[in-house]
């Protein structure tokens, strides 16, 4: 009887998501009469030139609804397993830890074989995303007098002051080598509930993102001969933007945390697509032709992490 043989599944993040679990790389899973042998066609993770075993201790992952547990090279990993109709086995790295979907037809050895083939990958993945919630954890704002938030790149300093009408940045040319220059009073009593502290600063936030955002659209819409006819804040989770063919655009407010180069980089891709709706080598062109070291950007912005603010 012939085999049938089942193979990792294959997506590939949006250029702009955030938080959305990792898909492992597509790697066929050898039949089970010949394990020895690699499948046409085969793409491995790299691996790393010291094995993490011997950089790491041995350290335990564990999915919440995890119901199977295996050992990756000195290390323990719990992972969730879903029987599903499909033709593939997918290995997806979250927040919460590793998700394994697999063809009710396939038997945990072959899993169990597919894991161990992705192990470096796998705790690879596990530990930035460790590290990742790591950082959401110390992002997150305690809304203080004296909090800080970042601001263009730069560490503002939150001061309550009921004198003043609004919310009002100011900038200390005489600050110390290391200490933030930046400063925004806003207009509240040191008594003000943080609530009331939040919505101050995201409402003035939300201000200088629309002013910002339009003035590099501006810039950049003329650059690249295209018209935005629209634009929108967003506050969307996993994007932050997108453009629609009628000239369109939706940043996210969020964006203004990040140095202008981020913020540009943005702003050119999405008006970019006012020329090429894809992401053909054409439509890179054209982003490249305003923004020549957007990779580097891009990974920046993939990167970082916005304070947290509920």
């Amino acid at each position: 009887m012939k085999s049938r043989t089942a193979s990792l599944d294959t997506r590939q993040l949006g250029l702009f998501d955030d938080g959305v679990p990792v898909v492992a790389p597509a790697t066929p899973i050898a039949p089970t009469a010949s394990p020895a042998a690699p499948p046409v066609g085969q793409t491995l993770a790299p691996t790393p030139a010291v094995p993490l075993s011997s950089v790491l201790a041995p350290a335990v992952f564990r999915h919440p609804q995890g119901d199977r547990e295996i050992r990756l090279q000195d290390h323990t990993v719990g992972y969730a397993l879903k029987r599903a109709r499909r033709r593939t086995i997918g290995f997806i790295v979250g927040p919460e830890g590793l998700s394994v979907n697999a063809p009710r037809w396939v038997g945990l050895a072959e899993i169990e074989a597919g894991l161990r083939e992705k192990g470096a990958w796998i705790l690879r993945k596990l530990r930035e995303q460790q590290e990742r919630t790591q950082r959401l954890v110390d992002a997150k704002v305690e809304w203080r007098d004296g909090t800080t938030i970042p601001f263009l790149g730069e560490t503002v300093i939150v001061v309550l002051d009921a004198r003043t009408t609004g919310a009002v940045l100011n900038t200390a040319a005489d600050a110390l080598p290391g200490v933030p220059r930046l400063t925004l009073h806003v207009g509240l009593p040191q008594h003000a509930a943080p609530e009331q502290i939040r919505d101050a600063v995201q409402s003035w936030l939300q201000r200088q993102a629309r002013r910002v955002f339009e003035e590099r659209i501006r810039h950049y819409a003329a650059q690249l001969r295209v018209t935005c006819r629209r634009l929108s804040l967003s506050s969307a989770q996993t994007r932050w933007g997108s453009a629609s063919a009628d000239g369109s655009i939706r940043l996210n407010w969020r964006l203004i945390h990040f140095a202008m180069a981020s913020i540009d980089y943005v702003v050119a891709h999405e008006l970019a697509h006012l020329r090429h709706m894809d992401h053909s080598p054409r439509f890179w062109d054209v982003v490249r032709s305003v923004v020549p070291d957007f990779e580097a950007t891009r990974e920046q912005l993939r990167d970082g992490v916005v304070p947290v603010f509920d």
